[in-house]
């Protein structure tokens, strides 16, 4: 007579003991098994809590810097001293001001289209209160000198506000004059551009230069047409 009986539950079918996955060889609960997967799913949760961590502090430095920024007004474009603003000299950009800096505000545009510049600033300088206005020319301890040149003797490029060397040329007709005074060909003085009047019948260009009081008298020593003007980098005019 065959048996019916089925195999004991961790038995096989020839009576011989099967191996549990939650039961060590001596038949006890096993201790190894759980932490596995608790092993495993440990590097999942702390890499979860760092994203968590990043994202949120990502936001508060993104909303605390988006708040701390204004609009505030700037250049659209180069202006030299005396140039009167339109709405097409300035825009409008974001930043984060010092505390202490003086700057004007985005939405105050209206109050400075139409004025003059009281200096020379190239494009996205950002627009202060001193920098629109009358211009006070000569500053103390400065004065402004008029000299004659000719084409050829100064860049058409120039313009008020640009920085120059002022250079001597050639001497007298005696060739003592300016010698003795120390301003020889070679002699040279840092200025800057005031302002450029039309070339008269005679061809000669008026450039007012705004120079140091000392320079300023020297240079007007010297006769016109033995002058060169030589423009440099914005900035380095005094």
């Amino acid at each position: 007579m065959t048996s019916t009986d089925t195999p004991a539950r961790g038995h096989n079918a020839t009576g011989e003991p099967r191996p549990v996955p939650w039961l060590d060889r001596s038949g006890s609960p096993s201790r190894s098994a759980p932490h596995r997967g608790r092993r495993r799913r440990l590097p999942h949760l702390v890499a979860g809590v760092l994203l968590v961590v990043l994202c949120v502090g990502g936001a508060v430095w993104w909303t605390t810097s988006t708040q701390d920024r204004v609009p505030m007004l700037a250049l659209a474009k180069p202006v030299a001293l005396g140039h009167v603003l339109t709405p097409a000299d300035l825009r409008s950009i974001d930043v984060s001001a010092a505390p202490g800096v003086a700057l004007i505000p985005a939405d105050q545009a209206a109050s400075v289209v139409g004025r003059p510049m009281a200096t020379s600033l190239g494009p996205g300088a950002l627009l202060t209160p001193d920098a629109v206005g009358g211009a006070a020319i000569p500053a103390a301890g400065r004065a402004v000198v008029a000299v004659g040149v000719k084409p050829g003797q100064f860049p058409p490029e120039l313009a008020a506000g640009t920085p120059v060397t002022v250079v001597v040329t050639v001497a007298t007709a005696t060739g003592t004059s300016t010698t003795a005074q120390g301003q020889g060909p070679g002699t040279s003085w840092r200025a800057t551009v005031v302002g450029v009047a039309p070339a008269g019948t005679d061809q000669t260009t008026v450039v007012s230069l705004d120079l140091d009081t000392g320079s300023a008298a020297q240079l007007a020593q010297v006769p016109a047409g033995q002058l060169a003007l030589v423009m440099q980098p914005a900035g380095g005019g005094r």
